[in-house]
């Protein structure tokens, strides 16, 4: 998709806020940008922002694990974090950078790739889609908001690192990634 792969080449020579001068490489997304489903995580972290990939690190490994559950791999969705950057020392990304990520970036990916289902991960990614939430009482339920593009749907989902801090959760995760094909198809067959 050629829009995409523009906007990712924008992703990387960006410097609209403070964490483009201080990465060391952006992280636009990977995956099929014909994917139904869109992951959105919070941000890079320092592997990520190392090797130029979103979840990369041992969250990632773990995020593999959640996809294999259900029989998918990370090349059959699309991936990307709220912010395109880490933010520096890992710090929770500011609220004029995710303003400037999103209004710049993530809503044009969006836009391109119209996924039927947007996955958040994690508390970054839900309070931006689907403020005044907590992960703790929605993870795991469906919910449809007005979007950029119309109705959509979002299932939010704790963010793997904080699975693999929190062994409880692991289980948690999986069950509520167990959810996705269903969901999935609910949508195909309503949107058909």
């Amino acid at each position: 998709m050629e829009a995409l792969n523009f906007l990712a080449e924008q992703i990387k020579k960006c410097h609209l806020c403070r964490l483009g001068d201080t990465r060391t490489n952006a992280v636009p997304g990977y995956g099929n940008p014909e994917s139904p489903v869109l992951f959105v995580g919070e941000g890079p972290g320092k592997n990520e922002d190392e090797k130029g990939l979103p979840f990369v690190g041992a969250a990632g490994k773990f995020l593999d694990k959640c996809l294999d559950s259900i029989g998918w791999k990370r090349e059959d969705v699309f991936i990307t974090n709220v912010v395109k950057c880490r933010p520096p020392e890992n710090r929770d990304p500011l609220p004029d950078e995710i303003t400037t990520c999103c209004n710049n970036y993530l809503k044009n990916q969006i836009r391109l790739i119209k996924p039927l289902l947007i996955v958040t991960l994690g508390r970054h990614s839900l309070e931006l889609f689907l403020p005044g939430k907590k992960i703790s009482e929605v993870h795991g339920k469906a919910m449809r908001t007005q979007g950029e593009n119309g109705l959509q749907v979002y299932l939010a989902l704790y963010h793997p690192a904080a699975a693999l801090y929190n062994g409880g959760l692991q289980s948690v995760l999986l069950a509520d990634f167990q959810k996705i094909p269903a969901l999935l198809e609910q949508l195909k067959n309503t949107n058909a």
